[in-house]
């Protein structure tokens, strides 16, 4: 969709990532992450922090089950999305807004740590132990490159 604000954020999560399963069993995991600025302050000699921002993350299907198995509150991560805005009503009536991520991409932050890959098998299953579509081996049926020479499920590197 043309319009779309794109965004890439590195942060910390700052709770549980949350997973759930809509009632047609589509997996989606909500956490938070929290990016807080930091400079250094020539006249006292030191760093200072200044106002973290917090946005919401969303991630849908298989990825969902990724993220939830592999993300922990206290990690780095570094999100690659559309920034959405949701308008409500607070409990006074005010009209507030809140900004969220929808997620194309979750990553471990390897500034300050290490991680371990595993590649995951295309049969995942969901809560009710189907077989989920889109795994590493799988692809969609509309999937263009599918039909393509040279298609491997083999990663490029």
């Amino acid at each position: 969709m043309s319009g779309e604000t794109t965004i890439t954020m590195t942060g910390n999560v700052v709770a549980e990532p949350e997973l759930r399963f809509t009632p047609s069993g589509a997996a989606v995991c909500n956490f938070r992450i929290a990016s807080t600025p930091r400079k250094f302050d020539k006249q006292r000699n030191e760093w200072t922090d200044g106002d973290p921002l917090f946005l919401g993350v969303t991630v849908w299907r298989q990825q969902a089950e990724h993220v939830a198995e592999s993300v922990q509150k206290g990690m780095r991560v570094i999100i690659v999305g559309k920034l959405t805005q949701r308008q409500y009503d607070d409990k006074d009536g005010n009209r507030r807004s809140s900004y969220d991520i929808q997620a194309d991409e979750v990553a471990p932050s390897l500034l300050r740590a290490t991680a371990v890959v595993t590649k995951a098998t295309g049969q995942q299953g969901n809560a009710q132990g189907a077989p989920q579509a889109n795994g590493w081996n799988q692809r969609p049926a509309a999937d263009q490159w599918q039909t393509q020479p040279g298609y491997s499920d083999e990663p490029p590197f």
